[in-house]
């Protein structure tokens, strides 16, 4: 019984000891975005704040008013991507930033909603080594953006 139990327990506290959260190594993490800060931050159902990989967006600059140009389209585009929705967040090697928000690329559906910012013009691309794996992708995207004059890049 002691054997039965010690198990269980090594089975179930295993994800904390190893990355400080459970479930997030264990597969697909999946959660309902719930509020939208900007145009590359979210709150999740499970009070989780995520920063999107590989991209920066204007500023809303909520305690220094006025927001950055764009940052009113970049938060709004955000939320009609993600808001209300259930997302996959896919991770790359470091996962938490020094606030402590999960750092993800974030999907709904087939819809990688990084990659749709940057397309969009709304966001630039915003590498922090070693969080790298679709940096190509990216800097790809932001040239088409730009050639195209979206955004950001409509000066």
């Amino acid at each position: 019984m002691r054997n039965l139990v010690f198990s269980v327990l090594v089975t179930a506290l295993t994800p904390f000891f190893f990355c400080g959260c459970a479930g997030i190594d264990a597969g697909p993490y999946r959660a309902r975005v719930v509020y939208v800060y900007d145009g590359d931050t979210v709150k999740l159902d499970n009070e989780e704040r995520v920063r999107y990989l590989g991209i920066d967006t204007p500023e809303m600059n909520y305690k220094n008013p006025p927001a950055e140009y764009l940052a009113e389209q970049a938060k709004e585009f955000n939320s009609r991507l993600v808001k209300g929705k259930n997302v996959r967040l896919e991770f790359d090697t470091v996962r938490r930033d020094k606030y402590n928000r999960l750092l993800a690329y974030v999907y709904v559906d087939k819809t990688f909603v990084n990659a749709e910012l940057i397309k969009a013009g709304y966001a630039k691309v915003y590498i922090i080594p070693p969080n790298t794996k679709y940096a190509d992708d990216f800097l790809s995207l932001q040239r088409r953006s730009k050639n195209e004059r979206k955004g950001i890049w409509a000066y």
